[in-house]
């Protein structure tokens, strides 16, 4: 432990002047206390609640809908072409592996 440490420890109570930690004693964990049922939310605050959290949503524009769709539906196509293409090699694989 270099003095710097040391200094700051001596200052947040863990060690004494010499550097041995100082023991403390911990106080018991009570048990949580039962806590009062909270009152429940009628529906039509909790509507009103949603649409104010709504509210500060930052919507993507139009455009930006549109481009992600795009880009959503190309990597599907050809994330699927891949799968079906290691498909069919893996089964003409096992099949030229049995005919064998």
């Amino acid at each position: 432990m270099n003095r710097e440490q040391k200094r700051m420890m001596q200052r947040q109570g863990q060690v004494d002047a010499e550097g041995a930690p100082v023991a403390q004693r911990r106080q018991p964990q009570r048990p949580p206390q039962k806590q009062q049922k909270e009152e429940r939310t009628k529906p039509a605050q909790f509507l009103r609640e949603v649409r104010a959290e709504l509210r500060k949503v930052a919507w993507p524009t139009r455009s930006e809908v549109i481009n992600y769709s795009i880009i959503t539906l190309v990597a599907i196509v050809v994330m699927t072409a891949f799968v079906a293409l290691l498909d069919w090699g893996f089964g003409e694989g096992i099949l030229w592996i049995i005919d064998r």
